[in-house]
């Protein structure tokens, strides 16, 4: 969800409660089945929110998993490249040696 999406769903769930406050102080309700109303709403949200709130907690956690392994996979991705330019560059001096070494034996 990126952060548009986020600040409208921010800003229509605010509006919905603040909707469903006004409206609950305007019906006609004795003040005790009101307040129990009120608590009832309240508790609803609160659920709501701890659950959004874990959710955001496991993405977050997820998203921070996967970028561990990507950067253990460039690490290793540079180890081989390390291990590969090495092994050409021992390979390309051994040929210059050798090439080096038949030139000076075809002087002679």
């Amino acid at each position: 969800m990126n952060t548009e999406e986020s600040s409208n769903w921010s800003a229509f769930m605010a509006g919905a409660f603040i909707g469903a406050g006004i409206a609950l102080l305007l019906a006609p309700q004795s003040g005790t089945e009101l307040r129990s109303t009120l608590r009832d709403y309240a508790s609803k949200a609160k659920d709501e929110l701890d659950e959004a709130t874990e959710q955001g907690r496991a993405a977050w956690d997820h998203a921070v998993d996967r970028g561990q392994e990507y950067v253990e996979g460039g690490k290793q991705t540079l180890r081989n490249a390390g291990r590969a330019a090495r092994e050409f560059v021992e390979e390309t001096v051994q040929t210059a040696e050798k090439t080096v070494g038949e030139a000076a034996s075809r002087r002679t």
